[in-house]
């Protein structure tokens, strides 16, 4: 027997299984609404959709559409029954379950096992965490699902008609590329809108900044620097998002770069670890002093303000995302007349440049460089300074956009970022000379 037919047939089967074993534990074959499948009906379900996936991959398509024609009329036919019994829930979610496991098992059948089982897992999941599901519905007000609607319609719809090509002068116009910023700084809006309705003000911002320094730190600064003029009540926060989001940079350089390069990801540790040491002491001892403080604490008063934050009303904040979109157009296309005019002779000068950019695309580049042994410490070096290039940048934006609370809490910590990677640059010099 063919061992990669076995396989498919099991996965096919589990598929359904899995299904069937949720179905019983949750009460739902049993009991006056009991539904008509369980955890033998649901695996052979999953069996008999595997079968007819394997068909199809032979080209036996009539046979094939038979197996799964009849399966889908007996789930139909079960859901007409169970629904005109007196008194009987008209819930169909045990029929639309036995569907996916039909095209699940098909999927199987045909070969496609990784997507068979992701789909199956998150089938389960949605079945397992319908109470939790449930009482999250019931804490989600009209404004907040009208924006998760409209962040879908932006990402699904028109993200996918926008050009994706290069355009203007020194081609630094890209559109699709543009609207993915339009997106991020949304993202992070309604991110934060949740995060502080979850964890409140203090705590709130500061998750906000470390999930969107996953993204792009510099999206966060230049956010929460002009949040911070619209919303200086929340300077402190706001701050503490700011850094928390310039201290994920730094893993997740040495991460990407070790993926693409080990030896330039290990030259970097010395030149990274004193910025992201500073950096998780900062948010730690924010975080400490906030909780010893307590609500009642004067300091703590942006916690307990009346002033609401102007996304209470827009969670999505979609207008001043593109205002901060063109900005950083306008920034980008500044850049490009620069390193076409002055030039940027020398790798560290280049990297010192494109940081102020894109510290991913530096990594990358720096990455390849690093390929070459006698290059590596070279290519480490280029990526800590494209790295504290950046922090300058972050720096001047919050100097430039920021309000004078916020820029006082953000800068210092960007300085002392700043300074820590320095130190690292000149340790890892040290290191490095023979």
């Amino acid at each position: 027997m063919d061992l990669s037919l076995a396989t498919n047939l099991a996965v096919a089967a589990l598929a359904g299984l899995a299904v069937g074993i949720e179905r019983e534990w949750s009460g739902h074959t049993t009991g006056p609404d009991a539904r008509f499948a369980g955890t033998r009906t649901f695996a052979m379900l999953g069996a008999l959709s595997g079968m007819a996936g394997h068909l199809l991959s032979l080209g036996f398509l009539v046979v094939a559409a038979v197996l799964l024609a009849g399966a889908g009329a007996l789930v139909v036919a079960a859901y007409v029954i169970a629904v005109r019994r007196p008194g009987a829930s008209t819930d169909g979610t045990t029929e639309a379950a036995a569907l996916v496991v039909l095209a699940v098992g098909t999927m199987a059948g045909l070969g496609e096992l990784a997507l068979a089982a992701a789909i199956t897992a998150l089938l389960v999941l949605a079945l397992v965490e319908k109470p939790l599901v449930q009482r999250w519905l019931t804490r989600v007000d009209d404004r907040e699902m009208r924006a998760a609607m409209r962040f879908a319609v932006l990402a699904l719809v028109v993200l996918p008609l926008v050009p994706g090509g290069q355009y203007g002068p020194y081609d630094a116009f890209r559109p699709r590329e543009l609207w993915i910023v339009v997106l991020l700084f949304s993202g992070l809006n309604f991110l934060g809108y949740i995060a502080r309705q979850v964890v409140g003000n203090e705590r709130g911002y500061g998750v906000t900044g470390l999930l969107g320094g996953l993204l792009s730190s510099t999206a966060v600064t230049l956010h929460f620097s002009r949040q911070s003029r619209t919303e200086p009540v929340y300077a402190k926060p706001l701050a503490l998002g700011v850094v928390a989001a310039c201290t994920v940079l730094v893993p997740r350089v040495v991460i990407v770069s070790s993926l693409l390069e080990p030896n330039v990801g290990g030259a970097l540790l010395p030149i990274l670890a004193p910025p992201f040491v500073v950096g998780v002491g900062v948010v730690v001892l924010v975080l400490w002093r906030a909780r010893r403080r307590g609500p009642d604490d004067p300091e703590s008063a942006t916690d307990a303000s009346p002033a609401a934050p102007s996304d209470a009303k827009n969670p999505l904040g979609l207008w001043r995302a593109i205002q901060m979109a063109v900005a950083f157009q306008l920034v980008l296309l500044a850049l490009a007349w620069m390193q076409d005019t002055v030039g940027t002779p020398g790798v560290l000068a280049t990297a010192a440049v494109l940081g102020l950019t894109d510290v991913d695309a530096l990594t990358l580049s720096m990455a390849r460089l690093g390929a070459d042994d006698s290059l590596r410490h070279v290519a480490a070096t280029a990526i800590g300074v494209g790295v504290l290039s950046n922090t300058l940048l972050k720096l001047t934006l919050t100097v430039v956009l920021g309000s004078p609370a916020f820029t006082k809490r953000a800068g210092a910590g960007l300085v002392a970022l700043a300074v820590a990677t320095g130190l690292g640059l000149l340790l890892a010099s040290t290191l490095s000379i023979p």
